[in-house]
């Protein structure tokens, strides 16, 4: 500021004019301390830990944090860590809290420095990625440990998120949303809505998850996997046999093989579709529709026929052995008709 106005504004306003240089400082301050939590470590646990409000398992117990929860690291002490912890008020998906406006938590404290993972920790990447897969198959014995699917969940997504550069860490992203995908899909289908006709009745399964895999990794099996499962919610609750229903779905599933024919799910799309054709050789006969009747039959062989030529090694294949041999024994494959 010219010292001519400065004078001028404190002898007419009776304002002391600070200089620009004091009103910075604290914006320099603030900038500053962004920049520091910006490059503060971060890391999380591969187990179950308590944060504690002092470097002492007798203080005062904050709170509980997951595995898979997200740590900033704020300082260290002999055996102790001080953390910034990154909680969550849903129970479905810590590990999903991705916009700035997203419910969650943060609680500061301390926790004893054992089984933490940080981006500099040797191998963090598969360390993270082993927590994850003994988490996944915890969950998936009879009683097995509570909550293992969102810890599984949580690790997977942590892999990507402290070492998106990892050559796992587009396996991990895709297997954290394939688990979202799971929980939130079985919580649609025990709602009444499931059994709607039409998918635009019923609310879909969130797809921002699998979405990300396909936008962070395209082109890659695990993007290819992500846009199978978008196919989804676009299917029918019920057909009610209709035929509308499984034509529309039959297109859709011929239209992802066609589209990424080397994809994992190929095989699943090819044998979706030929179950539909074969369906409709049914259901056209009710609608009185002999002709397309005819042409649902042949074009679902030619359909059984090429995922048994193209996917020998797959077992959609067998699948699709036994429905072309229904089909040409014309055994009916969907309703109630038996000969």
């Amino acid at each position: 500021m010219h010292p001519t106005l400065h004078a001028t504004l404190e002898s007419e306003t009776n304002i002391t004019v600070k200089p620009i240089t004091k009103l910075l400082y604290p914006v320099v301050l603030v900038v500053l301390g962004n920049s520091l939590l910006l490059a503060a470590e971060r890391g999380t646990l591969v187990r179950e830990a308590v944060i504690y409000l002092s470097p002492d398992t007798t203080s005062n117990k904050l709170s509980q944090v997951e595995r898979g929860q997200e740590l900033i690291l704020l300082e260290k002490s002999p055996h102790w860590l001080h953390v910034e912890a990154l909680l969550s008020s849903k129970t479905v998906d810590p590990a999903f809290v991705l916009e700035e406006d997203d419910e969650g938590k943060t609680i500061s404290g301390w926790v004893v420095d054992t089984g933490v993972v940080w981006a500099s920790t040797a191998n963090g990447d598969r360390i993270l990625f082993g927590a994850a897969v003994d988490s996944e198959d915890e969950a998936s014995r009879r009683h097995g440990r509570r909550g293992a699917a969102q810890d599984a969940l949580r690790l997977y997504r942590r892999v990507y998120d402290i070492f998106p550069t990892a050559p796992n860490a587009g396996e991990a992203l895709y297997r954290a949303a394939d688990i979202r995908w799971q929980i939130e899909k079985s919580d649609m289908l025990s709602r009444p809505s499931a059994r709607q006709k039409e998918a635009y009745l019923r609310e879909g399964i969130n797809e921002e998850s699998m979405r990300l895999v396909m936008k962070k990794f395209p082109d890659s099996k695990w993007a290819q996997l992500a846009a199978f499962h978008l196919i989804d919610n676009k299917l029918c609750g019920d057909w009610q046999g209709s035929s509308k229903c499984p034509d529309k779905e039959a297109e859709m599933y011929e239209k992802y093989v066609k589209e990424h024919p080397e994809s994992p799910a190929a095989p699943e799309a090819l044998y979706d579709a030929a179950y539909r054709r074969s369906a409709l050789i049914e259901i056209y006969k009710t609608e009185e529709q002999p002709k397309k009747s005819e042409q649902s039959k042949g074009l679902a062989i030619s359909l059984a026929q090429q995922l048994i030529s193209q996917y020998s090694q797959s077992d959609w294949s067998a699948r699709g052995q036994m429905l072309l041999f229904l089909i040409q024994q014309e055994v009916p494959t969907y309703g109630n008709a038996i000969q």
